[in-house]
């Protein structure tokens, strides 16, 4: 990897781009709480475990810190079956560890964002357990979406809908009624008509916003509001039906009356509360959720299901960064998440089959899981060489940028975990069909050595690989050429370089090599194939991988000065 000196590059643009708010164009570093550190030796990560690592955070060069659930839960879900939204699961720490890891991140300049689980409960929170407690047609049940069954004896569900983590959408209970569920079956949908629900996530948001929380990120933010009018759809009937604010269950336009109400509370905050959707909805509906009246800010997903290919790359980033103009909010980049195979894996992996509309045909990697990490043949080192490239096009793009933990370390998906110590309800619910998400959860390597390479005293929740070792973070630490090292000068030239948020794309006279510039001056130029580009320049402040002056070796990305 090649640097320049850690020189003082601000430039007035990027001086001017400090007035904006600061989520516009932040490196956001997602935290999957049981998986980061573990401070008291239980094998779970924990809220202490995150704040002892507060230095490392801030040596990183992040932003921000999303937090993944940590409220109390049975883990039905991996912390998204939330059993009480307004308090720290006790495996995980106390309302106090909470607040101390707040004053200590905010102490370190870096804000805080926090996970909040609005579609469903866990089934052990205190209205569902009330629910079932209560008759049919109670105030309690209200809460939730009940149905009488179909059938003799109604014995059949109200409809054949499926999970999203596979089998029937609905449950029933010993009274005969059944309750709707699109996740889990641990994880009851709430009703969103109910005022109660309404106002008791109010108070959540007000109870976070009130301890310092900075900002949220909405899971699943495109499910809340259902139209439920008898008689429901089949599910042929839903597939059929266009997403274009009308569909029953997805995407409605009445859920951003919600979101008005919550950006109404985000704004009596000085400075205002941000928030980021997770709705995976058409492009086209992505600005509704992302306007200054709505949430603010929306995640965009396409990189996650890119190949490393600088059309695909250069359609994408056009298409969002219009998007951004139509919502007046800026654009997201994610190339990993705690739902996806890791992209180092992703891009040593052959392509995948796509769809007419151009979509993977199957989750990407899948296969390659469900076969142990045998089949087929993953190109280790090729995929780092690509994620390290295609980190450096984002981190260079305007917008915020959104990082996942261990990228950093270059962390390849953990295949090989036995079927006994899985947990991800996905592989429980669709078994020979998808492995599940484990693999991206298993707890982070600190050291090269010891039981859970430094994750703690206790051992870790999810079995590490002995590969572990070779990206553990002391090992990294220091070296040069570590992908660690070229994350931490990456985020600390980004925020040197910042500027507004547009880009001019330069003509480069190859169809894989992407070039742009930054309205500073700052360029950059990432060869997705596989042949040397020849610059017309020699000032390169950092590069994916070695690179010989005047020249961007294939799968290789470089950052060039402002001129």
């Amino acid at each position: 990897m090649t640097s320049a000196p850690n020189t003082q590059l601000q430039t007035e643009a990027s001086l001017d781009s400090e007035k904006a708010p600061w989520w516009r164009q932040a490196a956001v570093y997602q935290v999957y709480p049981r998986s980061f550190a573990d401070a008291d030796g239980d094998g779970l990560g924990d809220i202490p475990g995150i704040a002892s690592k507060a230095d490392y955070l801030a040596e990183l060069g992040i932003d921000a810190v999303w937090l993944s659930p940590f409220y109390p839960s049975e883990l039905a879900d991996g912390g998204y079956d939330v059993a009480d939204y307004r308090n720290v699961d006790p495996r995980l720490g106390t309302l106090a560890d909470f607040d101390a890891l707040v004053a200590a991140l905010h102490a370190r300049g870096i804000r805080v964002v926090v996970d909040i689980v609005p579609n469903h409960t866990s089934d052990r929170h205190v209205w569902f357990e009330e629910a079932l407690a209560s008759a049919p047609g109670s105030a309690a049940r209200e809460r939730y979406i009940f149905r009488e069954g179909t059938g003799p004896d109604g014995a059949l569900p109200p409809t054949d809908w499926e999970s999203m983590f596979g089998g029937s959408a609905w449950e029933r209970v010993p009274d005969g009624q059944w309750y709707l569920h699109h996740f889990a079956v641990e994880q009851p949908d709430l009703n969103w008509d109910n005022q109660e629900v309404r106002a008791d996530f109010v108070r959540t948001l007000r109870f976070w916003s009130d301890r310092g929380v900075d900002g949220f990120r909405i899971d699943v933010a495109h499910m809340l509001t259902k139209d439920l009018t008898e008689p429901l759809p089949s599910k042929a009937e839903l597939e059929a039906m266009p997403r274009d604010g009308r569909h029953p269950l997805i995407d409605r336009d009445d859920v951003h009356d919600v979101y008005a109400e919550w950006r109404r509370v985000f704004n009596e905050y000085d400075p205002p509360r941000t928030a980021v959707a997770e709705a995976w909805v058409d492009s086209s509906r992505v600005p509704l959720y992302a306007s200054a009246e709505s949430l603010g800010q929306a995640f965009n997903f396409e990189l996650l299901e890119a190949d490393f290919e600088a059309g695909q790359f250069q359609r994408i980033v056009r298409d969002n960064l219009a998007l951004a103009k139509l919502s007046g909010s800026s654009t997201t980049w994610v190339l990993s998440n705690h739902d996806v195979v890791r992209h180092p894996t992703r891009y040593g992996l052959p392509h995948p089959e796509r769809d007419a509309d151009g979509r993977p045909a199957r989750k990407h990697g899948n296969e390659w899981l469900l076969s142990g990490g045998m089949q087929p043949v993953l190109d280790r080192v090729g995929g780092l060489r690509r994620a390290r490239a295609a980190t450096l096009f984002v981190l260079g793009l305007p917008g915020s940028a959104y990082l996942y933990q261990g990228e950093e370390l270059g962390l390849h998906e953990v295949a090989e975990i036995p079927d006994a110590l899985r947990q991800d309800p996905t592989f429980f619910r669709s078994p020979g069909v998808d492995k599940g998400r484990d693999g991206c959860r298993v707890p982070l390597p600190w050291s090269e050595g010891g039981r859970s390479f430094g994750f703690g005293d206790g051992g870790a929740h999810l079995p590490q690989p002995s590969w572990f070792a070779l990206h553990a973070v002391d090992v990294e630490d220091g070296r040069p050429d570590s992908t660690l090292t070229m994350y931490r000068r990456a985020l600390a030239l980004r925020h040197e370089l910042q500027t507004d948020e547009e880009l001019d794309w330069i003509d480069t006279g190859r169809a894989d090599v992407l070039r742009f510039a930054r309205p500073n001056g700052w360029q950059v130029v990432t060869n997705f194939g596989t042949e040397p580009f020849e610059l017309d320049r020699a000032d390169v402040l950092l590069a994916s991988d070695e690179a010989p002056l005047g020249i961007v070796p294939g799968e290789t990305t470089v950052w060039l000065a402002p001129n």
